[in-house]
């Protein structure tokens, strides 16, 4: 029987590493980033202008999609990469995360987790098996197993109860798969624990997933954590199939972890970032709501060729944000996709020449060295 998905490692440069991710919506060049459309739409961008940048791969949640407008309904028009008009892959994440952040309004215990819908108060209960089958009537091309999502900080033992009822989930997920033609991924816990870190990777891989990733980290903890358990992760992970770092992060996190063997990649940074006014370039983040911005001619990022950086000057999309214009949200969303879309590309060939270290060095010292001043993230 052909698997989901055929992942092919191209060429390596010490632990970095690119190549082809083969999916029934086509082929995906790694590292790759996802943007994240959780409700089926990546906010402010259309599905073809995410394709035109060179995404070929976008996340969406179950859990929402779930609640409004219904796995069925996405099932009849075609599965929800045709639902949305991408004619890309897409990768569904289970709920798991949701589980963290909505914890107010819901509860964990060995069948799974119990909601109150956010839209209308209604309890929803996602089992490891209703987060297969929501997402197998989605017609994702990959899914991902329910987990917990630890929340930092956690105690040892707090820790040690999450990865094992992960563990147990993704067994259960495991047994509930029913689709040959969707992939389906397995997620590391432990937090912040080097030996927990170990125990959840060894029992994951353990299991019949075709992918695997990192769970639990970007949620608080300090960056040096998050990067030591990355590494340490990544490292336990089989190099014959997708790695991927879940909900990470900054475009300096993101060549740290590519250079640690990671595939793959999603965070809301660089559209959340952009609606709250800063942008990524290759000199660091600017915020456009600084008054020094208000009688500036240059492009957001002088060696970007996407189409806000042709088009608009600092202090143009300063005066849109400024006065609260749709506009601004649209330029500056597309630069930071384009940004990310771009050093994924750059990684790549930095990788099959094998430059990567000298890349890597060369990007980071440009983003430490640029006039970034008072950028945030809001």
């Amino acid at each position: 029987m052909p698997e989901p998905i055929q992942f092919t490692v191209t060429a390596t440069d010490g632990n970095a590493r690119t190549g082809r991710l083969v999916t029934g919506h086509g082929e995906v060049a790694t590292p790759a980033f996802m943007p994240v459309g959780t409700r089926a739409a990546v906010k402010a961008m259309a599905p073809d202008e995410l394709w035109g940048m060179g995404y070929r791969m976008v996340l969406a949640n179950a859990y929402h999609l779930a609640l409004r407008p219904g796995a069925a309904l996405v099932k009849e028009f075609g599965g929800v990469a045709k639902f949305m008009g991408f004619p890309g892959a897409v990768l569904t994440d289970s709920g798991g995360f949701q589980a963290m952040s909505l914890a107010k309004i819901n509860s964990i215990d060995e069948n799974g987790i119990r909601f109150r819908s956010h839209l209308d108060g209604a309890p929803v209960m996602l089992t490891p098996e209703s987060a297969v089958e929501i997402q197998e009537q989605l017609g994702s091309d990959i899914m991902m197993a329910l987990d917990e999502c630890t929340p930092y900080p956690a105690e040892h033992e707090r820790a040690r109860k999450s990865l094992e009822l992960t563990t147990r989930w993704a067994e259960r997920c495991v047994a509930a798969r029913r689709s040959t033609t969707q992939a389906l991924f397995g997620i590391a816990q432990g937090s912040v624990y080097s030996d927990l870190r170990r125990t959840s990777a060894r029992q994951i891989t353990s299991l019949e997933f075709d992918g695997f990733a990192a769970g639990g980290l970007s949620v608080g903890e300090p960056k040096d954590a998050m990067r030591e358990m990355a590494a340490l992760t990544a490292s336990m992970l089989p190099v014959s199939r997708p790695r991927y770092l879940m909900g990470v992060g900054t475009p300096e996190d993101l060549v740290a972890a590519i250079g640690m063997g990671y595939d793959m990649f999603d965070c809301v940074m660089p559209t959340r970032n952009a609606r709250n006014g800063t942008a990524f370039t290759s000199s660091g983040r600017i915020s456009i709501k600084r008054a020094e911005h208000g009688r500036d001619p240059r492009p957001l990022d002088e060696k970007c060729e996407c189409r806000p950086c042709r088009s608009h000057s600092r202090a143009y999309l300063r005066h849109l944000f400024m006065s609260g214009e749709i506009l601004a949200a649209r330029a500056l969303t597309e630069h930071n996709l384009y940004f990310y879309a771009r050093l994924m590309r750059d990684a790549q060939a930095a990788i099959a020449s094998r430059n990567f270290t000298a890349y890597a060095k060369e990007f980071i010292d440009g983003l430490a060295a640029g006039d970034a001043a008072g950028a945030n993230e809001d």
